[in-house]
């Protein structure tokens, strides 16, 4: 949408080398101005070299990143000047109000001006979109984390249990009360040895 002018889109083609796959970064986590991400390295069990590698260069297009790439687009830049304007209002008020007051500023200032008066409504609607977007993303990884934490207690507490019935030197009462795992589950435990 943004990119649909012709002539936007070929200074964006422009300002990066064209041989390369390109990610273009405006996310809210700190990233370098510019990195890899390979393929290969989504694969958890990958043995050898891949027969296939794809390498994406990112681009950290957040505002005061990549000035180089900024300043051979404009309108990217503009761009990022309008997010970093959103994320600073919504950390002080309702999204929906920061969003509409930094399309208003940027309209006000020559910011996107053009783009944003012909496409005010719709940018509304997709910014508030794209930010609940992420903030969902982030509260998920939160939760997988949490549970991967938790499945890891739990793990080390059953490894632990299972020590202490090898040594036979501890009731199945004093291996639950240490270790966490319910009697039960050290019955079965010992059963299982």
């Amino acid at each position: 949408m943004l990119f649909s002018d012709r002539k936007n889109l070929l200074s964006l083609y422009n300002a990066v080398n064209q041989s390369d796959f390109i990610e273009f970064y405006n996310g809210s986590t700190a990233i370098s101005d510019r990195t890899e991400l390979r393929l290969s390295s989504a694969f958890e069990h990958l043995s050898g070299k891949p027969k296939l590698e794809l390498i994406v260069t990112v681009l950290n297009v957040n505002e005061g990143h990549n000035a180089e790439l900024m300043q051979h687009c404009s309108m990217l830049k503009e761009y990022a000047q309008y997010v970093a304007r959103v994320r600073h209002y919504a950390s002080d008020m309702p999204l929906n109000q920061a969003v509409k007051r930094a399309v208003d500023e940027c309209i006000r200032e020559g910011i996107l001006a053009e783009f944003l008066a012909r496409n005010r409504n719709e940018v509304i609607s997709m910014s508030i979109f794209e930010y609940d977007k992420e903030l969902e993303e982030k509260k998920l990884r939160k939760a997988e984390y949490e549970y991967g934490f938790a499945e890891g207690e739990k793990h080390a507490a059953i490894e632990t249990a299972k020590r202490m019935l090898k040594t036979n030197n501890f009731s199945l009462e004093e291996i639950a009360a240490f270790s966490g795992v319910s009697l039960d589950d050290i019955k079965i435990l010992k059963a299982n040895q």
